[in-house]
């Protein structure tokens, strides 16, 4: 389907579902889509993401993904506090950039496109490009800093390995990109090596446990995991904040989505959505097919000892590790910060 057919759909399902909630606020366009051309065709491994506003009645879960029309729709809430001024969303490295490029799909209040205005007037200017570089810091510090130990193994892999990926989000940020979630470590990629920095590339790498994994390495485990994918389907019952990703209609994303990556050889760039996927995958088990989640385990931990973790006590050693290494990476920021030279310096 052409990316221009695709957002119209998009639009109709808001225009006919969301905008009718009495906690409706607004929509807009998020993701991937805002830099396609409109006459693109939209790729099978991608869907259209849209951030709905809500106020403090919106349902706690996020719609997620869903067909609406054979279009694989996202569907986020983001409560209207976020939008209280230009400077918090500027201050916001993930909320920034999406609200700076999007197109608004409903604005009933007359709030977003004015707020919309004022993100894009500033969205260069160094001190905000700054406190975003500076927001995504921080959370990648405070998410490894908070590994809990009172969770199962696989819920501990996650909580290692999600504030680790953030740490891609610094320099895309720094470079005025997108901070993509499937897809950071190749977008990162791409933008170190624009910038010469492609030893950077290689430690963010090496964080992972990544760096020398072969392409048939990863290949195999990600036969393995779209097995304990396509079980998990089967037999999931119980919501989580990602169940969505783990439906037969968001198959394309997880499954497909890395194998178009390894078949491009970005084999390492498919890593983290792999082991992302493996955890969420045995989170659902864990809870709705106990059995299961033992059976298909061993998949899991075949992944996790190829890039050297081995048991909880490598996960807070490589989060150590990462946390050591934050200030040689915050310095590469910075580098970046200044070499941009589309970001607007104030004499």
């Amino acid at each position: 389907m052409i990316v221009h057919d695709a957002l119209k759909i998009a639009r109709e399902w808001v225009n006919r579902y969301a905008c009718k909630e009495i906690w409706f606020k607004g929509a807009y366009f998020s993701g991937s889509s805002l830099i396609k051309e409109a006459n693109s065709e939209l790729p099978l491994y991608s869907d259209i993401d849209i951030m709905v506003v809500t106020s403090e009645k919106a349902p706690s879960l996020k719609l997620g993904k869903f067909l609406y029309k054979d279009v694989l729709l996202e569907v986020s809430y983001l409560p209207v506090n976020l939008f209280s001024s230009s400077e918090v969303i500027l201050s916001n490295y993930h909320l920034a950039y999406s609200f700076h490029h999007t197109e608004i799909i409903s604005d009933p209040d007359h709030k977003l496109k004015p707020l919309q205005q004022l993100v894009s007037q500033n969205f260069s200017q160094y001190q905000w490009v700054y406190k975003r570089c500076l927001d995504a810091k921080e959370k990648a510090i405070n998410g490894l800093k908070q590994i809990p130990t009172d969770l199962p193994y696989h819920e501990q892999v996650m909580s290692w390995l999600f504030p680790t990926g953030v740490t891609t989000h610094m320099y895309l940020t720094a470079a005025l990109q997108n901070p993509t979630v499937r897809l950071r470590y190749y977008a990162v990629r791409k933008m170190l090596t624009h910038y010469n920095k492609s030893p950077i590339y290689e430690q963010l790498l090496h964080q992972i446990g990544c760096r020398n994994l072969s392409a048939e390495k990863v290949a195999h485990h990600l036969k393995e995991l779209a097995m304990t994918f396509d079980l998990t389907t089967q037999v999931a019952k119980t919501p989580f904040f990602f169940s969505s990703d783990i439906t037969k209609q968001a198959r394309p994303i997880s499954i497909d989505g890395s194998q178009s990556l390894i078949s491009q050889g970005f084999h390492r760039e498919s890593v983290f959505w792999l082991l992302a996927t493996f955890c969420r995958c045995h989170i659902i088990l864990n809870v709705d097919a106990p059995t299961l989640h033992q059976d298909r385990f061993y998949a899991f931990e075949a992944l996790l000892s190829d890039i050297g973790i081995l048991s909880s006590s490598d996960l807070y050693s490589r989060a150590e590790a990462t946390l050591l290494e934050m200030p040689n990476m915050w310095s590469g920021v910075l580098t970046i910060l200044q070499q941009n030279s589309t970001i607007i310096h104030s004499s």
